[in-house]
C-alpha cells in the first residue's frame, strides 16, 4: 500500500497542471499561487519533506535523539506524549542526519491500548506530539506553528505549480534567479514571515516574483541623518536613484505643503512598512510636515530572498535598496539597526580601502566587495529614549544603498548566490549538478574549483586581518564563466555581518570605531566559527550528498577536496602558521550552534531590547581534520 501511495503521488507530481481560471500570473508568466489553488497532495507532499527535515535538523540539534533500531539505518524517536515516530536515515560528517521523507511512521497507542503505527506525514502534528520532549511552551509553540504553517503554504503552492527547473535556472539573471530559491537549509520554518499576510506573501515575498515600486518620502533633518562614503553626496544618490524628471516632481510635492525641500532627506521606504509600521508610528510627524510623502518610485524592484533588500529590475545599474520590514523571519525581527544604518559608509569605506590594496585579492582572486555605500539613519523621537525597549520599534525606518551585482560583474558573467547551490527541483535535479555538466569539466576539478573560488578570500581575509563576513548562502556571490566555471567571488553584508577578531592584528591598520564599536570585537575561535557555521555547516553540509547522488562524488572524497582548498592556501602561505593555528580550520571539532533549539526553547518569541546572540550545545567532529 505504502508503494502504491508513492506511485501515485510521483504520477500527480507530473501531471498537475495550474488552475486556469481566477489566478494572478507572475512577471515572466507564471502562475502566482492562492491556496485555494494547492491540492490535498501537494500539501501533503510539503509536509513530508518539512517533516523529515525536521526531524534530521531536531536529530542534528540533539533536541531529539533517536534509537537505532535491528534494521540498519532504520531509527525511532520515543516521545513525552507517548507518541513515537520510526524512519529511515542517513547519517553524514559533521553529525548531520537525513530523514527519507517517504519512510516515517507514527506510532500511538488505540483504544484498546494496542500501538497503532500509520504513514507519517504531518510537520505540525510532529510538532505538537514532540513539544513535551524538546521543552518548548505553549506561547512559542503556537507562534511557531503559525511560521511552519505559512512556510508549508509557500511549499506547497510550488509543489503544486512545478517552480524552475534546475536547467532554466542557469539563463536567469541574479535578481530573478533569487525568486526562485526555497528558503534557509537549516532553519525548519524558513518562510515565517509574522506580520505578512497571505495577500502580503503573493505580493512581496520573493517566490511570488511580482515587481514592486518603492514609496518615497522626505524625512526632515531633526529626525533624518544621511551618511555616504567620501565623494558621494546626498544629492548625487537622489539623482543616481530618482533621475531628474523625478526629482523635480518630488521636490514640488514638498513645496506644496510648505516645506523646503533641502531641509529634508529623501529616502525609499517598502510600501509594506509605510501602510503598516511608518504610518502608524510616525503618524505625528506626518501631520506636522516632519515627514512628507512624495509618491512611488518609477523603477520597479524583486525583492531578494531576505525579503526586506530589494533590486532595481528597471536599472540594473542602480543600487539595491535595503529597507526595515516590521515582520519576524528566521529567528528575528527584520528591522535595520539605527547603529547598521550609520556604520555602513563607514565599514564600507574602511574595508574596500584596506582590502582594494590587497594584491591577492584585487589582482589574482579578483574578490569583489559590494560596498554599502550610502544609507539615512530615522530615530523614533518618542520610543528611542526609553531604556531597554525592544528593538522592534527602534528599527522601523531607515535605509541603506548598497552597489548591485549588474554594476560589478564582468561581461558575460553569470553571478549566483551560494545558496542557489542547494536547489533542487521537482525532477530530483539539483543545481549545483546541473551547472557542474554544463561546465564540461570532470566533476571533482569543477568542485575543488568552487572550493577554491569559495574559501580562499573568506580564508584570507581571516587569517590576514582577523576579520570575517559571516559568509553564509545569501552574503555569498560566486561569478563564473561563460562555461559555468567558478572563477571569483562577491561578497556583501558588511555592517550587519562583519565581525572583527579583539587579538591586535597590524596589517587591519587604524580601524573605524571612534568613541563608539562599529563592529563587532569577538574572539579569534568565535571569528573561525562565523566561517565554519555558513560554509561547512551551513552549506557544504547539504552539498555533499548531492554531490554524491547527482555527480558521483562520494562524501568522503568530497570532504578531502574542501580540505584541500584550506591546506593549498595554508602551504601557499607558510609563514603565517600563528595564524593558522589561531583560527584552525583543521581542528579535531566544532562547536554546534542550534539554530531552532534556539527559537523553541531558548530565544522564544519574548521581546528583546536586543538581538539574543546564539550559544552553542555540543560539537560536531570535523571532516577536515
Amino acid at each position: 500500500m505504502k508503494r502504491r501511495e508513492a506511485e501515485q503521488r510521483k504520477g500527480r507530481k507530473h501531471s498537475r497542471r495550474p488552475h486556469e481560471k481566477g489566478i494572478a500570473r507572475m512577471t515572466d508568466g507564471h502562475p502566482v499561487p492562492e491556496l485555494a489553488d494547492v491540492s490535498p497532495e501537494s500539501w501533503r507532499e510539503a509536509n513530508r519533506r518539512l517533516l523529515a527535515k525536521t526531524l534530521s535538523e531536531f536529530a542534528f540539534e540533539e533536541l531529539v535523539k533517536p534509537l537505532e533500531l535491528e534494521t540498519e539505518g532504520r531509527y525511532r524517536v520515543d516521545l513525552d506524549s507517548g507518541v513515537s515516530y520510526v524512519f529511515s536515515a542517513t547519517r553524514g560528517a559533521l553529525g548531520s542526519w537525513r530523514a527519507d521523507k517517504d519512510s516515517v511512521t507514527r506510532g500511538a497507542a488505540g483504544l484498546l491500548g494496542n500501538e497503532i503505527e500509520t504513514p507519517a506525514w504531518d510537520a505540525q502534528q510532529f510538532l505538537v506530539d514532540c513539544a513535551g520532549t524538546i521543552g518548548t511552551d505553549a506561547p512559542t509553540l503556537g507562534m511557531y506553528l503559525t511560521e511552519l504553517s505559512a512556510t508549508l503554504a509557500v511549499d506547497a503552492a510550488r509543489i503544486e505549480h512545478g517552480g524552475r527547473t534546475a536547467a532554466e535556472l542557469r539563463g536567469l539573471d541574479h535578481a530573478e534567479l533569487e525568486c526562485a530559491m526555497t528558503g534557509h537549509p537549516t532553519l525548519v520554518a524558513n518562510k515565517g514571515r509574522i506580520g505578512f499576510s497571505a495577500s502580503d506573501v503573493r505580493a512581496y515575498a520573493p517566490e511570488a516574483q511580482r515587481t514592486v515600486a518603492l514609496q518615497w518620502i522626505a524625512v526632515h533633518r531633526g529626525l533624518a541623518e544621511f551618511r555616504g562614503t567620501p565623494g558621494l553626496s546626498e544629492a548625487a544618490v537622489v539623482a543616481h536613484e530618482l533621475g531628474e524628471d523625478t526629482v523635480a516632481a518630488f521636490r514640488t510635492r514638498v513645496e506644496a505643503v510648505g516645506g523646503d525641500p533641502d531641509a529634508y532627506v529623501w529616502m525609499p521606504v517598502h510600501p509594506w512598512q509605510w501602510d503598516h509600521a511608518v504610518q502608524v508610528l510616525f503618524a505625528g510627524e506626518i501631520a506636522q510636515r516632519r515627514i512628507v510623502p512624495l509618491g512611488r518610485s518609477a523603477d520597479v524592484y524583486l525583492p531578494q530572498q531576505s525579503v526586506r533588500t530589494m533590486t532595481n529590475v528597471s536599472r540594473r545599474d542602480r543600487y539595491d535598496v535595503k529597507l526595515p520590514l516590521k515582520i519576524v523571519n528566521t529567528l528575528i525581527w527584520r528591522g535595520i539597526p539605527p547603529h547598521c544604518t550609520q556604520g555602513a559608509p563607514l565599514t564600507t569605506q574602511w574595508l574596500t580601502g584596506l582590502l582594494g590594496r590587497d594584491p591577492l585579492l584585487r589582482d589574482e582572486l579578483r574578490t569583489v566587495f559590494l560596498g554599502e555605500v550610502a544609507s539615512v539613519t530615522v530615530r523614533h523621537p518618542y520610543l528611542d529614549r526609553v531604556p531597554e525597549m525592544p528593538y522592534q520599534h527602534l528599527e522601523t525606518l531607515g535605509c541603506i544603498w548598497r552597489e548591485s551585482v549588474s554594476s560589478r560583474r564582468d561581461e558575460g558573467e553569470r553571478v549566483r548566490t551560494f545558496a542557489s547551490l542547494l536547489y533542487v527541483d521537482e525532477h530530483g535535479t539539483s543545481f549545483a549538478a546541473e551547472l557542474a555538466r554544463a561546465s564540461g569539466l570532470p566533476a571533482e576539478e569543477w568542485l575543488s574549483r568552487l572550493f577554491e573560488t569559495v574559501m580562499h578570500p573568506v580564508l584570507h581575509v581571516m587569517y590576514t586581518y582577523g576579520i570575517t563576513f559571516n559568509p553564509h548562502g545569501q552574503n555569498t556571490l560566486i561569478g563564473y564563466d561563460g562555461d559555468d566555471v567558478p572563477r571569483r567571488l562577491f561578497l556583501k553584508d558588511f555592517v550587519d555581518d562583519v565581525s572583527v577578531s579583539h587579538t591586535p592584528v597590524p596589517e587591519r591598520g587604524p580601524e573605524p570605531d571612534g568613541y563608539d564599536h562599529v563592529l563587532p570585537r569577538k574572539n579569534p575561535l568565535v571569528i573561525r566559527q562565523h566561517v565554519v557555521d555558513q560554509l561547512l555547516l551551513g552549506h557544504f553540509r547539504y552539498l555533499a550528498p548531492l554531490a554524491a547522488e547527482q555527480l558521483g562524488v562520494p562524501e568522503e572524497r568530497f570532504w578531502r577536496l574542501v580540505r584541500q582548498a584550506v591546506v593549498s592556501y595554508q602551504e601557499r602561505f607558510p609563514d603565517r602558521e600563528d595564524r593558522y593555528a589561531e583560527y584552525d580550520m583543521l581542528a579535531d571539532e566544532f562547536p554546534r550552534y542550534p539554530f531552532n533549539t534556539d527559537r523553541l526553547v531558548v530565544t522564544r518569541y519574548v521581546d528583546r531590547a536586543l538581538r539574543h546572540a546564539l550559544r552553542p550545545n555540543g560539537t560536531v567532529p570535523n571532516p577536515l581534520s
